[in-house]
């Protein structure tokens, strides 16, 4: 391999909570067992390509601020192939697992659909080359059908047909790439599946539109043999004002419309499920219910500011609570925890990168450990228990699992002449609790 601008860096290792090396994990034991399997295996972390090595720091009101050797004028076939070689260079100094990206990350664009696809499948088996020789597999792949002009009015739901044949096409591709590369899971997520007014937009047929494209996805899936997941990726806003795929509950509905609830899950983003007005922790809890969540993009946004500001996690309560819901829903499966996740445009180093990364993993693998130390311990589950005890009963059995009519429950209240009684929810007990629980070795 070729020197990097990570080659200088050693393997991150753990060190302990006791470690004073901003470099080094110090609750990140990957070959901890936890719940029965080592941590590695529950968190199952992924470094993203597009906010990693692809985001050179421009916002709306200034120009680059990170600048990369690979971001500098040349072949960009080979300058693609630079990339590659420091983000795999970077994947051994964090030791992780896995890594994501879109086909515009990892290879250039050209004019032609014919010559981007050749661009994308050459990186794509220059990616294959560097993953024979390290740990570091695909969580999943995806595309970038939201950053050119073409996609203006959306990828799936444009109002264009050639627009959604070229989305299409690339999307083929992606899974065919994806899939050489042994991810997985594939992901959509639809930066511009929304509209702006709905002055000039057909909501129905862009609904339909897009329901046909996910079929599309998911028989081309079993086409080809594609055993990973196909996820939907929830966001409520930001570029357009208005996006199909609000929530988990919206893009439940979605599914059940379109009969894939049983083929597709989520892909939870934790900026996104705030920009939503919800928690982290909450659209968790809901794929959970609904039984469709298939992994997470860790992040956070800036509470003062109304967009995707994709920061590194630093929330220790929102990500143990979090990862306490991830438990209790069985798990990520071959889902896993990415950093969809950019440094600041002051942090521009190599070294903050490595930071950065550092410390959200630290943060993650904490929060896992002090979730399933609370499942463990029993009591905030035993809380929970006792509120909903009375469902138990036979006569409330006989409620929930329809035995009774309307007719039958109303008549049966009537002549037992019940009188419902005010019970305190114990919310700042449980509150209490819970914060010493989270924050018990701190001392």
């Amino acid at each position: 391999m070729s020197e990097t601008i990570f080659s200088n860096f050693p393997k991150v290792k753990f060190e302990g909570a006791a470690s004073t090396n901003p470099l080094a994990y110090q609750y990140y034991d990957a070959d901890r067992v936890v719940l029965g399997k080592p941590l590695r295996e529950h968190l199952r972390f992924a470094v993203a390509y597009w906010h990693s090595f692809a985001m050179t720091g421009s916002d709306p009101f200034g120009g680059p601020t990170i600048h990369r050797p690979w971001t500098a004028a040349g072949d960009p076939i080979a300058l693609a192939k630079l990339k590659a070689d420091a983000a795999f260079d970077f994947f051994r100094v964090l030791d992780v697992p896995f890594y994501c990206f879109h086909d515009a990350d990892i290879a250039p664009a050209e004019e032609t659909l014919a010559g981007t696809l050749k661009n994308l499948h050459t990186i794509v088996d220059y990616l294959g080359e560097k993953m024979s020789s390290s740990k570091t597999k695909l969580l999943w792949g995806t595309a970038n059908l939201f950053s050119h002009p073409r996609f203006m009015a959306g990828a799936s739901t444009n109002p264009d047909p050639e627009v959604f044949a070229w989305c299409a096409t690339t999307v083929k591709h992606c899974m065919d790439a994806t899939m050489k590369l042994g991810g997985a899971n594939y992901v959509l997520w639809g930066g511009r599946e929304g509209y702006e007014t709905l002055l000039n937009t057909d909501m129905k047929q862009e609904l339909e539109q897009m329901g046909r494209f996910l079929s599309l996805v998911v028989d081309y899936k079993h086409k080809i043999g594609f055993k990973g997941q196909i996820l939907v990726e929830p966001k409520p806003k930001e570029p357009t004002s208005h996006q199909y795929d609000f929530d988990t509950a919206t893009v439940y509905g979605f599914l059940k419309r379109f009969g894939l609830e049983n083929e597709v899950r989520v892909n939870l983003e934790a900026n996104h499920a705030t920009l939503a007005g919800h928690t982290f922790e909450h659209e968790i809890a809901t794929a959970g219910a609904f039984g469709i969540l298939g992994s997470l993009d860790i992040n956070r946004g800036d509470a003062l500011l109304g967009w995707d500001t994709d920061q590194f996690p630093n929330d220790l309560w929102s990500m143990t609570m979090s990862m306490y819901q991830v438990i209790k829903a069985g798990g990520l499966g071959v889902g896993g925890c990415n950093f969809d996740a950019k440094v600041r445009r002051q942090s521009f180093t190599a070294e903050d990168l490595v930071y950065a990364h550092v410390g959200g993993m630290d943060l993650c693998a904490r929060s896992f450990l002090t979730a399933a130390k609370l499942i463990e311990e029993g009591e905030y589950d035993a809380i929970l228990t006792e509120r909903y005890a009375g469902w138990k009963s036979p006569e409330a059995q006989a409620m929930f699992n329809g035995k009774l009519s309307l007719e039958e429950i109303a008549a049966k209240a009537e002549k037992d002449a019940i009188q419902p009684q005010p019970r305190s929810g114990r919310q700042e007990k449980i509150e209490n609790l819970l914060a010493r629980k989270i924050y018990r070795d701190l001392q």
